[in-house]
């Protein structure tokens, strides 16, 4: 097995996520997998999801690294590659004729509720004052996000200093407000 057919999905410090190629999307291989780097040290959990052959690797960044906890899956790989060589790639169990149907039937009857449950939400949701107040709500936590390393570290601390700021902030609430009762 070519190591570079392993695909880092995410890498952040104590953690590493990979994809494996189709061919070693089995059980087997997730179990191999997690008894060899649970007993590197530093590996704190794994997480194997077989269909997507995702593999998630917690780890103790103090203890270990990403490029152990690399060499140790080539290892596991090259153990595993002639066994999964020779095996076909797993096959997605085909749905029976009864699940398709009540799919079929449960999809209909949610396409035929939708229009007279949801229209009337849908209708207020796009009528210009809920536009409008959606984007002044926007505008407001954008502002109070910007602004807060400011609110919690000068303008709390001496209050008389920014009044200037304090009375914009209760002007801008002021009509936020007035705005909303008319």
């Amino acid at each position: 097995m070519d190591a570079r057919t392993i695909e880092v999905l995410h890498r952040e410090a104590g953690y590493l996520r990979l994809r494996l190629p189709r061919a070693l999307h089995s059980a087997a291989v997730g179990a191999t997998l997690e008894v060899g780097l649970l007993s590197l040290a530093g590996v704190r959990r794994i997480t194997w999801l077989t269909a997507e052959g995702k593999l998630a690797v917690r780890f103790d960044a103090q203890l270990c690294t990403h490029a152990d906890v690399a060499r140790r899956v080539k290892a596991l790989l090259a153990d595993l590659a002639p066994a999964a060589a020779d095996a076909p790639p797993p096959e997605l169990p085909a749905a029976t004729p009864a699940l398709v149907t009540r799919l079929d039937a449960l999809r209909e009857k949610l396409l035929a509720a939708a229009p007279e449950r949801f229209q009337p939400m849908i209708d207020s949701a796009l009528t210009e004052k809920a536009v409008t107040n959606f984007f002044n709500d926007i505008v407001a936590f954008y502002l109070i996000r910007t602004h807060w390393d400011l609110i919690t570290r000068l303008w709390l601390k001496n209050p008389a200093k920014y009044g200037n700021a304090w009375l914009t902030v209760f002007y801008l609430v002021f009509l936020l407000v007035r705005y909303r009762k008319s």
